[in-house]
């Protein structure tokens, strides 16, 4: 079995939710305000926050505070370990596929 970072179930937990989900897509274009992130999601700014501090704890994004805006960015390869991980198990299936496709030309007697 392939290691993983411990870490990983965490940010795939953070990501797991919808909410968090459209944030990160979000902060794909840049970082932003707490406000302007919010603003597409119609639920209260305490709620909001809570979303915020497990993307913060799962290390997918930071916050910076400066006067009274809170803006909120991707950290830098944050999303790296779930790319990894993904990159790992689709080269596994693509193999088990290829695999799957020559028996089954064999089989078949197919060789198209």
């Amino acid at each position: 079995m392939a290691t993983y970072s411990s870490h990983l179930p965490t940010i795939f937990g953070a990501l797991s939710d919808p909410t968090r989900l459209a944030v990160v897509s979000q902060l794909l274009e840049g970082p932003a305000s707490v406000s302007s992130l919010a603003a597409p999601h119609g639920m209260a700014r305490q709620s909001f926050m809570k979303h915020l501090k497990v993307l913060e704890a799962a290390g997918v994004v930071r916050s910076r505070k400066k006067g009274r805006v809170r803006t909120v960015a991707l950290r830098p390869n944050a999303l790296a370990q779930v790319e990894d991980w993904a990159s790992l198990h689709r080269a596994r299936v693509e193999s088990e596929l290829d695999r799957l496709g020559e028996f089954l030309k064999t089989e078949t007697g197919n060789d198209r």
